[in-house]
Parts: structure tokens; sequence; C-alpha cells
């Protein structure tokens, strides 16, 4: 199936899935121009304020690459869009179907991102994810958030990845690594130290480490 047939298919199942929208607001189906769509929907003014931004990603902002597209300033195939993300087709996938949800407010990370920004992106994976599976004709996928630099984030404005998967395409060289069991003994500190980071104030976590592992004989 050509690219084109695909990205057609694709936004035949988000139209004919898409949640019903309150009059006046809510989710609206964007439809494309032939070739690349773009958004016309601008980004928040205070993200453009921001200046320059994260050492090793795009710059903040008016540089931002997702920004620019979401200002209508950048071509995108578009797929889905509503008043607080939008869904485009990665430009470089790792598979055919590969998609991104991007928030149309400037975010650098997702511990920057209000929760209720992270919600509503959220609740639109699973509907995403059954029209992009449906169109490419997978019945799996990967969602994916690389979260700093280390993590592999390139564009530094927060974002998930869709990615179908079929029965042997190897695409993750790691799935054919063989894991470790977790050892209780050098766990228990590490819990401990998550739930101090957890904890606003040491009298606000006074439970001990759980572990449902078997304590050794």
């Amino acid at each position: 199936m050509s690219p084109a047939r695909r990205l057609a298919v694709l936004r035949s199942q988000l139209q004919a899935g898409a949640p019903a929208s309150p009059a006046g607001g809510g989710d609206r189906d964007v439809r494309a121009e032939q070739g690349a769509g773009v958004s016309t929907s601008p980004c928040a003014a205070a993200s453009a304020g921001r200046g320059e931004g994260e050492s090793g990603g795009e710059a903040e902002g008016k540089g931002c690459v997702f920004c620019r597209i979401i200002r209508g300033e950048a071509p995108a195939f578009k797929v889905y869009e509503d008043d607080v993300c939008l869904c485009i087709l990665d430009s470089h996938p790792l598979a055919p179907g590969h998609s991104l949800i991007i928030p149309k407010c400037h975010f650098p990370s997702l511990e920057a991102t209000p929760p209720a920004v992270v919600a509503a992106m959220c609740s639109k994976v699973p509907f995403l994810s059954n029209a992009i599976m449906k169109a490419t004709q997978c019945d799996s996928f990967n969602m994916v958030v690389n979260n700093g630099a280390a993590a592999g984030q390139v564009i530094f404005h927060t974002h998930f990845h869709i990615i179908p998967r079929r029965s042997g395409d190897k695409l993750w060289p790691t799935e054919s690594l063989r894991r470790r069991s977790i050892e209780p003994n050098e766990t228990s500190g590490l819990v401990s130290c998550i739930k101090e980071q957890l904890c606003p104030s040491p009298e606000g976590c006074k439970t001990e480490p759980q572990s449902s592992l078997p304590k050794e004989r």
C-alpha cells in the first residue's frame, strides 16, 4: 500500500472512530490538503516568550519545530487535532504509521507538562492507536516517551510516539536481551530513596519498603 493510501485509510479510521463533540467546541476533525497538511492553531503565547531553550534540543517557542507545525509555519502529515493536542505522522518513521501526539502548548519535558495536558494526551491513545493499527494492518503497538537527551529526546517539546508493530519485525534490538530477576537486597534501598523523593516531608511517608518477592531462606 502506498504512503498516500495508508494516510487516507488512517484518516478514514480516525473520522469513523472520533468521539462526538459538544456544540461549539471539543474535538474537531481536521482535513488536510492533499500532500502535507498543516495546523493553523496558535501555539501558546507564553511558550514563544521562553527564549532559546534546552541544551542539546530544539530552541523553545518560535524556534521549536513542533510549535511551528502547530502555528501552520511548517508542513506535517496531520491525522488528528483537537483543542489540546495534535497527532501527526513522524517524518522519520521507525515503521509505517509511526505517529506523534503533541500538545499544542510548548512544554520542554514530560515533568514540565501539566497533569491535565498529559491526561488529555493519554485519553486519545486508545482511539488513535486503534485507527493506526487498523490502517497499517497491525495488531500491536509501542507507546514511547523519550524524556531527556540521554533517553533519546531530540525535539524538546513533549510528545508521545505510537509505533505500530508486527511479530518478528525486530524493531528493538533490546527485545532479544535476557533480563535478570530483581535482587531484593539491592532494591530495598532504592525503593526507600524513591519514596523519599515522592514525600513532601519526612513525616509524609512512614511506610517501610514492601516487596511481594519471596524471602530467601
